[in-house]
């Protein structure tokens, strides 16, 4: 090891860094620009330093998927079928971790990393209701629960489809107020009618302010309660909602979470 390039090593361990943008500290470390260019390439032949994408790095034996996806997406979080795994209401793995944010769509693989990176791009403000986890350098947004359900309901494709997500609901301990806040910042009518035909159904008592603020913004339109499949089945007048799945079905969904 050059002293170069131990010398940008002793920066990062002395500043806690285990992922980074290179221009960040290029200007911050005590060498000259023509000595921190060659210890840094050093570092990269020698496998000390792995790149991430143009740009961001990592250092080589950080490897916290969490971390590095939200690292690559710095407005987001983990959501979807990720945070509904995290949360423990889903037993099911997901084969990518998913990511939401304002910028950036389409999947990534990192080099070393055995995981796809899918980010979906929302509006800035479907961009809430997070929790920061880890500490330092080593912290991510993921969305806590009551996003995490709007999210789902919002976007199934990207949470395992009605079965999971059907289950998750049932399963989750819910705060209507925030139920109703994410419903407002999400703005999906159907999705709030989905959720409040479910909640009745469910006897979710905790979620009678939900429930009030569904009947004032329920609007003539009738919605589909699965949106991926055909518009056809009972009406359900009080919600407006296309009951296109057997009741009996919804219920042995829910409670197979138990």
């Amino acid at each position: 090891m050059t002293h170069n390039e131990n010398v940008i090593l002793q920066f990062l361990e002395e500043n806690g860094l285990d992922v980074f943008v290179k221009r960040d500290i290029e200007n911050n470390v005590p060498i000259g620009s023509d000595d921190f260019r060659k210890g840094f390439r050093g570092l990269t032949q020698k496998a000390q330093i792995l790149l991430i994408e143009k740009g961001k790095y990592r250092r080589r034996h950080f490897s916290d998927e969490n971390v590095i996806g939200c690292f690559m997406a710095a407005d987001g979080g983990i959501a979807y079928w990720s945070a509904l795994n995290a949360h423990g209401l889903t037993e099911q793995f997901p084969n990518k971790i998913f990511i939401q944010n304002s910028k950036r769509r389409g999947e990534k693989v990192v080099f070393g990393i055995g995981t796809v990176f899918h980010f979906v791009t929302l509006k800035k403000q479907k961009l809430t209701g997070y929790k920061t986890m880890g500490y330092g350098n080593h912290t991510y947004h993921i969305t806590n629960i009551e996003k995490t359900i709007v999210d789902c309901f919002d976007q199934p494709q990207y949470s395992g489809g009605y079965y999971e997500i059907i289950k998750a609901f049932n399963k989750a301990e819910l705060n209507a107020r925030k139920m109703v806040t994410y419903c407002k910042a999400v703005d999906n009518i159907a999705v709030t009618k989905r959720l409040a035909y479910l909640s009745e159904l469910l006897k979710k008592t905790e979620m009678k302010y939900f429930l009030e603020y569904a009947g004032k913004i329920c609007n003539e339109k009738y919605s589909p309660f699965d949106p991926s499949l055909p518009t056809k089945g009972n009406y359900i007048k009080k919600w407006r909602i296309v009951l296109n799945m057997d009741e009996e079905e919804i219920m042995e969904i829910a409670n197979s979470a138990h």
